[in-house]
C-alpha cells in the first residue's frame, strides 16, 4: 500500500492550537513520558493526536514501540499519521521497523521511508534550518553514511541547535575525534555542553555538570547540577537531593548538610516517579529526621507540587 506524503514545506505541518483541556492532558502525558511512565501517557496523548497534533502522534508511536520492543500495528498506525504530516522521525521509525516489508505500507513518491525522510529534511537543512540539520544527521545514519551524518551533526551544532550540541559533546566523551590528552577531550566536550546549557537546554546543563565534575571543577559542576535540577531534570534532581541529605556522597556536594531540603527532594521524586526503591528508603529512614524536620520537608513538598514538571528529557529520536 502506498502512502502519499503531502508537501515538503516543513518537518511537520502542525499549525493549530489545541483546546486548553486537550493541551493540559498532552502536557501531563509528555511529563509522564519524560519520566518513563509510558503506559499512563497513552490516554493523555490520544486526544491531542486525534485533534491533529503531530508530536502526540509521534510519541504515541514511540510509546507503543518501546513497550513492545518493536513496530506493532498500534505503533505503525501512529507513525503513519505523523508521517502523513511530514514528520521525519516517524518516517525513520517506519524504516527501522520495516513497514514497507512487514506492513506493506510505503510512501507513494519514494523508494522507502528513509528516502522520504531525506526528501523532507535535506532541502530544509541546506536552507540552514538547524532542526532539519539534526534530522538529516539521523537520516544519513539510517543510510549508514556516517561521514555525511557526522558532517550534518557538526553543522547543526555550529548553527546553535542545542540537542545537536549536547549529542556532539556526548560523542566526544565517548571517543569521537583525536585528542592528545583526556584533558583536551574533556575541554572539547565542555565547550559544546556549555553552548547548549547557556541556551537553557536542560540535558546540556546535565552534560556540563558531568564534564566539569570529571575535570574536578566541583563548585562549577555543583552550580550546573543545581540548575539542571531546578529546571526539572529528574536524575539531576535526585543527585542534588542526595547531596543535601548526605554531602559526603560526592566531592561536588556542598559542604553543609540540609537534611530537610534533601528529604523533601527525595520524597517528591519517590512520589512523582513511582520509584519503589526510593520509596522504601524513605520509609526505612524516616526516623533520621525529627518531627519538626519532617513537617518542614512536607511543607516544601507541597510548595513544589505545581512547580516541578520533572522529566529525564529523552531525545526525540533515541533508542
Amino acid at each position: 500500500m502506498a502512502l502519499m506524503i503531502t508537501g515538503l514545506l516543513a518537518l511537520s505541518s502542525q499549525s493549530w492550537a489545541l483546546e486548553p483541556e486537550i493541551q493540559a492532558a498532552k502536557d501531563e502525558g509528555m511529563r509522564l513520558y519524560g519520566l518513563g511512565i509510558a503506559a499512563e501517557s497513552i490516554p493523555l496523548l490520544e486526544p491531542a493526536a486525534e485533534a491533529g497534533d503531530v508530536d502526540a502522534m509521534y510519541y504515541l508511536g514511540e510509546i507503543h514501540r518501546l513497550r513492545h520492543m518493536g513496530l506493532t500495528q498500534a505503533a505503525m498506525g501512529w507513525y503513519l499519521q505523523a508521517a502523513e504530516q511530514n514528520d521525519v522521525y516517524a518516517m525513520l521509525r517506519l524504516f527501522q521497523g520495516g513497514a514497507c516489508i512487514a506492513g506493506d505500507v510505503c510512501p507513494e513518491e519514494h523508494k522507502g521511508w528513509r528516502e522520504a525522510a531525506l526528501a523532507i529534511a535535506q532541502p530544509q537543512a541546506e536552507a540552514s534550518d538547524p532542526d532539519a540539520m539534526l534530522a538529516l544527521f539521523h537520516t544519513y545514519r539510517m543510510f549508514d553514511e556516517m561521514g555525511q551524518a557526522s558532517e550534518w551533526l557538526e553543522r547543526a551544532a555550529e548553527a546553535g541547535q542545542p540537542e545537536a550540541q549536547t549529542l556532539l559533546g556526548n560523542q566526544i566523551l565517548d571517543g569521537r575525534g583525536w585528542y592528545l590528552t583526556n584533558g583536551r577531550r574533556l575541554s572539547a566536550a565542555e565547550e559544546w555542553f556549555r553552548k547548549a546549557a547557556e541556551q537553557g537546554y536542560v540535558p546540556g546543563m546535565s552534560g556540563l555538570a558531568r564534564v566539569l565534575n570529571e575535570q574536578k571543577s566541583y563548585s562549577s559542576s555543583w552550580e550546573w547540577l543545581l540548575r539542571a535540577a531546578e529546571a526539572g531534570h529528574a536524575d539531576r534532581f535526585l543527585s542534588v537531593g542526595w547531596c543535601y541529605f548526605d554531602p559526603d556522597i560526592e566531592e561536588r556536594c556542598p559542604a553543609e548538610r540540609d537534611v530537610v531540603r534533601g528529604w523533601a527532594m527525595l520524597s517528591i521524586l519517590a512520589e512523582k516517579t513511582n520509584n519503589s526503591l526510593l520509596d522504601s528508603f524513605m520509609r526505612e529512614n524516616e526516623n533520621s529526621l525529627t518531627i519538626e524536620q519532617l513537617q518542614e520537608a512536607k511543607n516544601l513538598v507541597e510548595s513544589w507540587q505545581q512547580e516541578l514538571p520533572l522529566s529525564n528529557f529523552p531525545p526525540r529520536f533515541g533508542y
